[in-house]
């Protein structure tokens, strides 16, 4: 398993726009991708339950990839984050 730690940097966080297209770049990969924040957690592929999080800007969110694409899922999600959030 890989993970880091990103503060989310977009003024309105993770709205609907973003979570929509987080949960899209989440399903490319085999690999299970979950964001936790203050000990919540929630399936990256998953919009609403990405949504229901109510993650803000500021707040510190570990990212957490895990499977057979690791790797890869790894570095296209992390990319994702920093570019988009």
């Amino acid at each position: 398993m890989k993970t880091f730690t990103y503060v989310i940097k977009d003024e309105l966080g993770i709205h609907a726009r973003p979570a929509g297209v987080l949960a899209k770049e989440a399903r490319k990969y085999e690999s299970k991708i979950r964001i936790t924040k203050d000990g919540k957690s929630a399936e990256a592929g998953r919009l609403m339950s990405v949504m229901a999080m109510g993650v803000k800007c500021g707040d510190h969110v570990e990212v957490s990839v895990e499977g057979p694409d690791e790797e890869a899922a790894f570095e296209g999600i992390r990319t994702f984050f920093e570019s988009n959030l």
